[in-house]
C-alpha cells in the first residue's frame, strides 16, 4: 500500500482533480478530512427494499428498488429521438416511474429487465400529478459477484448526500481511497468524557460510519460522532459566554419614581405574569456590571414589545439610552408609532405639553429627508432622544450615541451578525444586548444556535387575543372552496372587518427579470409564484370588486408604504394585498382574515407567522391557506400541520423535522450549520444538554483549553476565520 494521504491533503492530490474539483463545487469538500466528515445518510441492505413511500419533491435522492416494468414509446413516427422510456420501479412500500428521451433510451432498455435490482439517482419532479425521475443516474446491484470487487462488497451499501453531478456510488469509491488516513483523526474529546461515557474512539467511528459491517458499528459511530459535534460547538459557546463575563458594563440599575414608573402607573392594564417574570429576569441582568445577552423569545402577540420597552425605560432612567434595531422600514416605523402611543406624553421629551418625565423618542431610517435626518443624528449625540428606533440606518458611522446603554434586536435570525456587531459597538462601553425573536425556537436550538445567549420565554397570550381558526383551500382539487374563501372575504369586510391577502411574489420588472434567468426546464417544472400585483388586479376586476385594495410589498417607495400602513391601520382600506413584508410587528387589530396564496411555498414558521397578524382584536380570527399541491404531497402535509396547531413551538419542531437544519438555522449561523452532520437538533436534545454541561465544566477550569490541545485543533477547524467572527460577535 502507498502512502496514507494527510487529513489537510488536498483531495486532487488522492482523487483526481475532475473529480476533486465537482467535489469543492458540489459538495463544499476540498481536503481528505473534508471527505472523511462527509457521512453516509442511510444504508440499503442487500435484499431488503428502501423506501419509496415518501420522497421529497425537488431534492435529488438515491434509492435502492426493483424493476416492475419498462416501456418504450414512439412519438413523432420516428426512431430515436422520437423515443420515450418509461420504467417502473418498487421497493414494497411505493412505485416510481422513471423516464429516459431520446438518445439517453438505448443502454437503461438494455439494462433495466424486469426483476434488476439497482440505485437510482436524480431529482424527483412531478409530472402529470405523479413522481418521477428523469434521466437518472443508475448502478446495477446484481449481487452475484460481477460487481467491481469490493464496491458493495459489504452487506450495508452506504447512501451519501450526493448531486446530480456526482452520485452516491462514485461518493463510495472516492471514501475507500482515502479511509486509511482515519488513523491519524486528532481525538478532539478528552480521555475521561470519551472513557466514561463509553464512547468509540474516533478513527473507529470514521471507519464504522463509512464501511459498518452491522447496524451497531452504525449505532456506535454516530453516537460517537453526534458528541464530536455537539461537544465541539458547545465548547466555543461556553468560551464566548466566559469572554462576556470576562467584558465590563455599565450597571443600569432603574431609579425609582423614574419615566419607567410613570410608563407603568398610565398602563390601561396589568402585565401577565410571564411579562412580569421575564421583566425581572432582563433587570436582573442591567443591574450587573457584565453585559447582558439575553434572547427573548415569545408568540406572536405576547407582549415582547412591552417587555423590550420597559427595559428601554428603566435604561432611560439611569441616563443611558437605548436603540431598537427592526429589520424593515415598515417595521421600524410600526414599532415607533406604537411606542409612541404607548408612551403618550412621556415621548414628548422637550416638547411643549411633554410630562416633567418625558424624553424624546426618535425614528432613524435610510428613506428620511435630510433635515429631519440631521435633527435625529443631533438629539442622539446630545443625549436628548432616550430612545431610538430604526433599521440599519443606525448602524452607520454618522450616527453617535450620547450614552448607548442597550441594543434591543427585534427578529434576530433577519440580521447579519456584522450588523448587530456595528451596533454594539456603538457605546462608549459594551451595552447590554436584548434580542427579540416571534419565531419559536425549540430549546435544542436555541442551546445550539443561541449558546451564548441567555434565555427567556413568553408563552402566555395577553387577555383580550382571539383564537384564529385555520384552513387549508386544495384549489386545483375543489376550485369552488376557493370561490368560497373569497366570499368569507366579503362578508368579514361587509362586517366591518378588513382583509390581507398574501402572496409569494411581487410580479414587478424585478421579478420578470430573475424569472428570465431561470433556466427552461424549472419554467417546465412549476408554474413561477403568484404575486402581488396580478393577484390584486384579478380581485379587483373579480370576486372583491367594489372593495377598497391596496397593495403593499418591499420595493415600493417607503413613504408611499407608510401611507398604505396607514391607510390600513386607520380603516380606510378593505384588503391589503401584500408580500411578507407584514410577517411581523404589523398591528392592526380590525383584520379578521387573511388568505396565504401558493402557501406551499412558505415556511412553516413563516406562515405561523403570518397568521398571527389576524385575531389580534376582540373578533376571531381566520386564515385560509391556499394551494395546488396534491393532497398526498408533503407540502399539504405541513400546511395540515399548521392548520391544526396554533402552537408555535410544535409546529418549530415540525419545521426542523420537515426541512433540513441548514435553512432553519438561518445562513448567519453558516459555521453551525456546516458543522452539523450527524447531530440532529430536533432528536438529540439529551446530548446536546450533557454536551453543553461538560464544556461550561471544562471552559470554567481551563478556559484556554492549554491542557487540551485535540480539541484546541477541532475548535480551530469548526471556527474558520469567519466562523469565530460569528461567535465572536455573538
Amino acid at each position: 500500500m502507498g502512502d496514507v494521504p494527510a487529513l489537510d491533503e488536498p483531495l486532487k492530490k488522492s482523487l483526481g482533480p475532475a473529480t476533486a474539483k465537482v467535489m469543492a463545487e458540489a459538495l463544499d469538500l476540498h481536503t481528505v478530512g473534508d471527505l472523511l466528515h462527509h457521512y453516509p445518510r442511510r444504508y440499503a441492505e442487500r435484499g431488503e427494499l428502501t423506501t419509496l413511500s415518501d420522497l421529497p419533491l425537488d431534492e435529488h435522492v438515491t434509492v435502492v428498488a426493483q424493476v416492475a416494468d419498462a416501456r418504450v414509446h414512439t412519438f413523432n413516427g420516428s426512431k430515436g429521438r422520437g423515443q420515450r422510456l418509461e420504467v417502473t420501479i418498487t421497493d414494497g412500500s411505493g412505485r416510481l416511474q422513471l423516464v429516459f428521451f431520446g438518445k439517453g433510451v438505448h443502454k437503461p432498455h438494455q439494462d433495466l429487465l424486469p426483476g434488476t435490482r439497482a440505485m437510482f439517482a436524480g431529482k424527483v419532479s412531478l409530472f402529470n400529478r405523479r413522481l418521477q425521475l428523469a434521466h437518472p443516474a443508475y448502478e446495477l446491484l446484481r449481487g452475484d459477484g460481477e460487481e467491481e470487487v469490493g464496491t458493495w462488497a459489504g452487506a450495508l451499501i452506504p447512501i451519501y448526500p450526493a448531486t446530480t453531478k456526482l452520485e452516491s456510488w462514485k461518493i463510495t469509491k472516492a471514501v475507500d481511497a482515502v479511509l486509511p488516513s482515519a488513523g491519524d483523526a486528532v481525538d478532539p474529546l478528552p480521555d475521561a468524557l470519551r472513557e466514561g461515557r463509553g464512547l468509540a474512539e474516533l478513527p473507529d467511528a470514521l471507519r464504522m460510519i463509512h464501511r459498518p459491517r452491522t447496524k451497531a458499528d452504525i449505532a456506535d459511530a454516530r453516537e460517537r460522532l453526534k458528541w464530536d459535534e455537539a461537544f465541539v460547538l458547545q465548547v466555543a459557546l461556553a468560551r464566548r459566554r466566559h469572554a462576556d463575563t470576562q467584558l465590563h458594563a455599565v450597571a443600569r440599575r432603574p431609579a425609582p419614581g423614574g419615566i419607567l414608573d410613570a410608563f407603568d402607573a398610565k398602563l390601561p392594564f396589568t402585565l401577565t405574569d410571564g411579562q412580569t417574570k421575564v421583566s425581572k429576569e432582563i433587570f436582573d441582568d442591567l443591574a450587573t456590571e457584565h453585559p447582558m445577552h439575553r434572547l427573548l423569545q415569545g408568540e406572536v402577540g405576547s407582549g415582547k414589545t412591552m417587555v423590550a420597552l420597559r427595559a428601554m425605560l428603566a435604561v432611560v432612567d439611569t441616563g443611558g439610552q437605548a436603540a431598537m434595531l427592526a429589520p424593515t422600514e415598515v417595521l421600524a416605523q410600526q414599532h415607533h408609532r406604537s411606542v409612541t402611543e404607548m408612551m403618550g406624553e412621556l415621548a414628548e421629551g422637550g416638547m411643549l405639553g411633554g410630562a416633567e418625565l418625558a424624553t424624546k423618542v426618535v425614528l432613524l431610517t435610510g428613506s428620511m429627508g435630510a433635515a429631519a435626518r440631521r435633527q435625529a443624528l443631533l438629539d442622539l449625540v446630545t443625549g436628548e432622544a432616550g430612545l431610538v428606533i430604526g433599521t440599519h440606518a443606525l448602524i452607520e458611522d454618522k450616527v453617535q450615541f450620547h450614552d448607548l446603554g442597550l441594543v434591543v434586536v427585534d427578529e434576530q435570525h433577519r440580521f447579519g451578525v456584522e450588523q448587530r456587531d456595528a451596533l454594539r459597538g456603538k457605546g462608549k462601553q459594551p451595552p447590554h444586548l436584548l434580542v427579540m425573536t416571534a419565531t419559536p425556537i425549540p430549546r435544542t436550538v436555541a442551546m445550539t444556535v443561541f449558546g451564548d445567549l441567555e434565555t427567556s420565554v413568553l408563552d402566555q397570550l395577553p387577555a383580550g387575543r382571539s383564537p384564529i381558526a385555520s384552513h387549508v383551500v386544495p384549489a386545483a382539487d375543489k376550485p369552488h372552496f376557493l370561490a368560497r374563501a373569497w366570499e368569507r372575504v366579503r362578508e368579514e369586510v361587509a362586517n366591518g372587518h378588513q382583509a390581507y391577502v398574501v402572496c409569494p411574489r411581487i410580479g414587478d420588472e424585478e421579478d420578470q427579470k430573475k424569472k428570465a434567468k431561470a433556466s427552461p426546464e424549472d419554467e417546465a417544472e412549476k408554474r413561477p409564484p403568484l404575486a402581488v400585483l396580478d393577484i390584486a388586479e384579478k380581485l379587483g376586476a373579480g370576486p372583491l370588486e367594489g372593495l377598497r385594495i391596496a397593495v403593499l410589498h418591499g420595493r415600493m417607495h417607503p413613504d408611499d408604504k407608510d401611507d398604505v400602513m396607514r391607510r390600513f391601520a386607520a380603516g380606510e382600506l378593505d384588503v391589503l394585498v401584500a408580500t411578507t413584508v407584514i410577517e411581523v410587528g404589523v398591528n392592526v387589530p380590525n383584520a379578521t382574515v387573511m388568505v396565504i396564496m401558493d402557501a406551499d411555498r412558505f415556511g412553516v414558521s413563516q406562515l405561523h407567522q403570518l397568521r398571527g397578524r389576524v385575531g389580534r382584536g376582540s373578533a376571531p380570527g381566520l386564515c385560509l391557506l391556499v394551494s395546488e399541491m396534491p393532497e398526498a404531497s408533503p407540502a399539504r402535509q405541513r400546511l395540515n400541520a399548521v392548520a391544526t396547531t396554533l402552537d408555535g413551538f410544535e409546529l418549530s419542531r415540525i419545521d426542523l423535522e420537515q426541512r433540513r437544519e441548514g435553512d432553519v438555522l438561518g445562513q448567519a449561523q453558516s459555521g453551525v450549520r456546516s458543522s452539523l452532520r450527524v447531530l440532529t437538533v430536533i432528536d438529540d436534545e439529551e446530548v446536546i444538554a450533557a454536551a453543553r454541561e461538560e464544556a461550561t465544566a471544562l471552559v470554567l477550569a481551563d478556559p484556554d483549553l492549554t491542557a487540551h490541545p485535540g480539541l484546541r485543533t477541532a475548535l480551530d477547524a469548526l471556527l474558520s476565520e469567519e466562523r469565530e467572527e460569528y461567535l465572536e460577535k455573538g
